[in-house]
């Protein structure tokens, strides 16, 4: 029975079993990624052991099964159709190309240049592969020149290529990932035009030619990809096209002080219906092979992301490949046929940049995903669209936070008032608790009887004060996961001494304040009964101001400025209760 007296008791009691379903989420979540062997596609490409670095983005895509369902035999003579006729598999059909199909290994590649107002990439004309990708307007250390850099083919550790061709049945020749492209030009720059247009262009032996062009937006990361075909050849061409994310992942160190280390980190898809999260290290996942409608995929990490696009409404086969700490994610689509003296055309759409989520979702359906807010992104994403809305009046990211946090507080003032009545109340009768106490020291079971009397007599309920603040606690968890994931956060400034509020604070000013608020946010609650509890409440304030003080100074601002609110609420309905209780005994 002595808990029955603090309802302070039940509070922190659900916070802690929250935070700890919580915990155990955000560790099935973002666990880190195994590095188990090889899938048995990798092994079967190279039978000798673990594929080798690159080696898991030399092969190129040949005609893969369908695995939806088993399509009929075609009639002799008959060309390909859109569905891959094949048995149902599980891993997609790889084969390395013979030497002859791709330009010669001892030819020289070069580099496009391109540069707009958000983007500096350059392109390899091998394979016209997007090989490297700096965000001009993200310095991976504030106050920095060095931008954050995305695509990288420059170190084995860090390769993350976005490669993409044309393929078609085996032996013939095609514009692949491997093959040589020609350029006009060896830079281009996006000046006062809306776009730039990059071709690249690669002549076929047989009187195929194909111009791959890259299309940049101003102030936009998307990337729109064209193929324009033409087949001056004899006979009719079968292509389809493909584009693939290569990047070594190995598994990120968890550190208490990095909170980017604890961001999810490696492939994710949207298969028209759900999005997955795939994990590298596990059985379902590598190997991964399935048709997919209006779906992408994308390769993400903490606030950036690359993602392939697909045409809508069209069918493309999906696939993930890992060998070592590398994972090859693909999608290829359906077969077309050009025919001969005819033109073709194909095209996909990227994404290299940050988790805007605006230009997100502008890009492709359901893309705004990737900037993930875990279980509770029906609660994030209203919260963010707040942030962002306040943001765009005040101009300030740390005004913003303040205002949502105040707006928080008058959404749920019933709910808050309703417990800070409780509070109140059992405050009053802290005096006639301890005489209880103290009458009754030395037999608990009459104690416990005494002070449900008390309770009932006064209309008291010790359990009323917590349930109200419970069911706000989701809110509060998706509001964290808002402020940890918004890349329209990192590194924004507020006032002062804070000069981003995705850091830590720098001189621990906030996490001072913050204990100082808890501690005065204890004093105006009723004492525990138990001198343990108490001391346990009393350094309460100490251990949460510890625990944030390496948080991003933004989730810090946010439960600052919600202690404060709380202790004026609080305050304001200690004093009504009290004048009325003396009201009523004087």
């Amino acid at each position: 029975m002595p808990t029955i007296n603090n309802p302070r008791i039940f509070l922190w009691g659900a916070l802690a079993l929250i935070l700890y379903v919580d915990y155990e989420a955000w560790m099935r979540d973002y666990g880190a990624v195994s590095t188990a062997a090889p899938t048995a596609v990798a092994s079967a490409q190279h039978p000798g052991g673990a594929a080798k670095g690159p080696e898991l983005g030399d092969p190129v895509p040949e005609a893969a099964p369908s695995v939806t369902a088993p399509a009929p035999a075609a009639a002799a003579g008959t060309p390909a159709t859109a569905s891959p006729a094949a048995a149902a598999s599980t891993a997609a059909t790889v084969e390395t190309r013979a030497a002859g199909a791709a330009a010669p290994a001892e030819a020289p590649a070069t580099r496009v240049h391109v540069r707009t107002d958000v983007l500096d990439v350059l392109i390899s004309t091998r394979g016209a592969t997007l090989e490297q990708a700096d965000l001009l307007a993200y310095p991976r250390v504030k106050g920095e020149a060095e931008p954050v850099r995305l695509e990288n083919s420059g170190d084995p550790q860090t390769l993350y290529a976005l490669q993409s061709g044309l393929t078609g049945p085996a032996g013939a020749d095609y514009p692949t990932h491997l093959a040589l492209f020609t350029s006009a030009a060896d830079s281009y720059t996006l000046e006062h035009d809306a776009l730039v247009r990059v071709p690249l262009t690669w002549h076929g032996a047989d009187g195929v030619t194909v111009t791959k062009t890259y299309v940049f937006h101003r102030g936009s990361y998307r990337i729109d990809l064209d193929y324009q075909v033409h087949n001056g050849s004899a006979h009719a061409w079968e292509a389809r096209s493909y584009a693939q994310i290569l990047r070594n992942d190995p598994p990120t160190k968890r550190s208490y002080f990095n909170t980017d280390s604890y961001a999810f980190h490696g492939p994710a898809i949207w298969d028209g219906n759900k999005y997955r999260k795939l994990d590298v290290g596990d059985g379902e996942d590598n190997g991964l092979a399935l048709d997919v409608t209006n779906g992408w995929v994308a390769a993400l990490q903490h606030y950036f992301v690359s993602a392939i696009v697909p045409p809508r409404d069209a069918t493309y086969r999906v696939t993930l490949n890992v060998a070592g700490e590398q994972f090859l994610l693909a999608t290829e689509g359906p077969p077309r046929m050009v025919a001969p003296g005819e033109d073709g055309a194909f095209a996909e759409t990227l994404y290299v940049g940050p988790k805007l989520q605006g230009a997100l979702e502008a890009t492709a359906p359901e893309l705004d995903r990737v900037a993930d807010y875990g279980r509770l992104w029906f609660l994030a994403r209203p919260l963010f669209l707040a942030l962002n809305f306040v943001h765009k009046a005040s101009g300030n990211w740390g005004v913003a936070i303040i205002l949502v946090t105040l707006l928080l507080k008058l959404l749920f003032y019933p709910l808050s008032e309703a417990s800070g009545r409780s509070i109140a109340r059992m405050k009053t009768l802290q005096p006639r608790i301890k005489n209880l106490q103290e009458t009754y020291a030395d037999d608990r079971e009459k104690l416990g009887r005494a002070m449900m009397e008390l309770y009932k007599r006064e209309k008291v309920n010790p359990v009323a004060g917590c349930l109200p603040t419970v069911i706000q606690i989701p809110v509060f968890i998706a509001f964290y996961w808002v402020l940890l994931e918004s890349v329209e956060m990192r590194q924004a400034p507020f006032a002062f001494w804070l000069h981003d509020l995705s850091s830590r604070d720098p001189w621990f000013i906030l996490p001072g304040i913050m204990a100082v608020a808890m501690f005065v946010q204890y004093k105006l609650n009723p004492t525990p009964p138990d001198p343990v509890q108490a001391k346990v409440f009393m350094i309460m304030p100490l251990v949460m101001s510890f625990t944030f003080a390496f948080f991003p100074a933004g989730l810090v601002l946010y439960w600052v400025t919600n202690t404060l609110l709380s202790i004026a609420q609080q305050w304001n309905i200690n004093r009504r209760i009290g004048a009325a209780a003396a009201a009523k005994h004087g």
